[in-house]
């Protein structure tokens, strides 16, 4: 058995970590909590190192197992718009909020993506457990965990205590990727989230975007007849374009770095600095800057839902004049 803390590996996130243990110690854990913060940054983590916490070490292999009576985690399910239907809330999750803790003093039940299961558009299942969030029986706790926590109904935000997970620091994701034998790929791309670098760490995912971010530079540094309306429809293809997107502008800013005389060990891209440096000499910061903007902007129309094709059009030519 592993004589670790049960926040050991909770990690950058001391804040929310402090307010849990403080709960703990004083007997003032709150019957429904909201960890708020993007995916992979640990929440899910802590809601389970909160139940380790508190019905002991002995209780761990079993909860950690996904065994335990007294800790139960209700993710959305996996077909149509995913939310939990009321038919569910009433059937699966009320008996158990009605008769829990079965085992132990305390039990715990666990929402990922609670956004998803309980959305503003489908509220029927929200309220049908609004009266239990209202009014729990003693020890028993929800801890729901959203990246998108304004999705969520007022009424069941009101009814928890928020704790903000923040994005984990590029330390903190090495750490990570290095524990599970990866090297530093592209650790800018992940938005401080360790699913994500994990994910850009296999099979060679970050280096192809950073190869195909290279290549739409260089096409754009050469275009022949028709390159453009290639390039424009070769990203309207992309299958993560917003992911590509942010590649471009980091390529960019790395670019406009070297403009300025910045050393390579200041880039994003470490492993594109011959690129970036000779970029820089062709294009200057300004053009640079101008196209990490251009590029931005676009990602913020897509956001809200512009036509794709109309405005990577337009991209193309406008990264195209902006030399």
């Amino acid at each position: 058995m592993s004589s670790a803390g049960p926040f050991d590996r909770i990690w950058s996130q001391s804040s929310p970590v402090r307010v849990i243990e403080r709960a703990i110690e004083t007997g003032r854990l709150a019957s429904a909590y909201l960890f708020e913060g993007k995916g992979g940054v640990g929440k899910e983590r802590l809601a389970l190192a909160t139940a380790r916490a508190v019905l002991g070490e002995a209780a761990w292999p079993r909860v950690e197992a996904g065994m335990h009576p007294d800790v139960r985690i209700f993710r959305p399910r996996d077909e149509g718009s995913r939310n939990l239907p009321v038919d569910l809330v009433r059937e699966e999750i009320l008996p158990v909020t009605n008769f829990a803790p079965f085992e132990a003093k305390s039990a715990f039940l666990i929402f990922p993506e609670a956004d998803v299961s309980f959305p503003q558009a489908h509220s029927e299942a929200a309220n049908a457990l609004l009266k239990t969030l209202e009014e729990p029986r003693p020890g028993v706790h929800f801890i729901l965990l959203s990246e998108r926590p304004e999705r969520l109904l007022p009424t069941i935000r009101s009814r928890t205590q928020s704790l903000r997970l923040a994005p984990l620091p590029a330390s903190t994701l090495a750490r990570i990727l290095k524990e599970h034998g990866h090297s530093d790929p592209a650790i800018a791309l992940a938005g401080g989230r360790a699913d994500r670098a994990l994910a850009l760490a296999e099979e060679g995912a970050a280096q192809a975007l950073l190869e195909r971010a290279a290549a739409f530079d260089l096409s754009l540094a050469k275009p022949r007849p028709g390159d453009l309306v290639d390039l424009a429809e070769g990203l309207a293809r992309e299958t993560d374009l917003p992911l590509l997107l942010e590649t471009l502008i980091t390529f960019y800013r790395d670019v406009a770095c070297a403009s300025v005389g910045m050393p390579a060990a200041a880039f994003s891209f470490r492993q594109l600095a011959d690129t970036a440096q000779a970029r820089a000499k062709q294009l200057g910061a300004g053009a640079a800057a101008r196209r990490a903007a251009l590029l931005a902007d676009v990602t913020r129309q897509l956001e809200r839902n512009a036509n794709r094709g109309l405005a990577l059009d337009r991209l193309v030519s406008q990264l195209r004049c902006a030399r």
